[in-house]
């Protein structure tokens, strides 16, 4: 189990090492942008199918994608914290994996939601894009939560105590 939990950190990593660089360079590359990513036509769909299901104005359209922008900077930094965590261990004590998980749970939501527009519109980079990005996800989760329960001692076993009967009465007896 060692080297699998060693094997476990490295993906873990990089995982986390993929989502700080490149949702940080999207979520700031969005940010910067004077139309805040909109005028990339491909990648902003998902803001577009987003704000016809509620109707948002051009100006509601700029602050739905300013908000994505920051929840990818958000995730990226999270990611960043994570690794900084993971190089502290290396000195003493143990990463905490929760702050991950959390913005693990975002990729998670904005991949699911920006892999619907890019169905409907047919087109297969952008469905490969998000679905490269929500496996990732899900195996960074899966391996924190491995490694989550190996760090777990085991609780023992705990006997139940039977029910008291009488001495003189058997222990079981089906018609009672």
């Amino acid at each position: 189990m060692r080297k699998l939990s060693g094997a476990a950190v490295a993906v873990i990593v990089g995982v986390a090492l993929y989502f700080t660089l490149f949702w940080g360079y999207d979520g700031l590359r969005v940010l910067t942008s004077p139309s805040y990513g909109l005028d990339d036509v491909w990648r902003s769909q998902f803001i577009f199918a987003i704000g016809s299901i509620f109707g948002l104005s051009p100006i509601g359209l700029i602050k739905l994608a300013a908000f994505f922008g920051a929840v990818k900077l958000a995730v990226a930094a999270f990611c960043a914290v994570h690794i900084i965590d993971r190089m502290r261990t290396i000195i003493a004590g143990k990463a905490d994996t929760e702050i991950l998980e959390g913005g693990l749970i975002l990729v998670v939501a904005i991949s699911i939601m920006s892999v619907g527009p890019a169905v409907w519109s047919q087109n297969a980079d952008l469905v490969r894009e998000q679905t490269i990005q929500l496996l990732l996800a899900a195996v960074a989760t899966a391996l924190c939560l491995v490694e989550r329960s190996n760090d777990r001692p085991a609780k023992p076993a705990v006997p139940t105590e039977l029910a008291a009967t009488p001495r003189s009465a058997p222990w079981f007896s089906p018609f009672r």
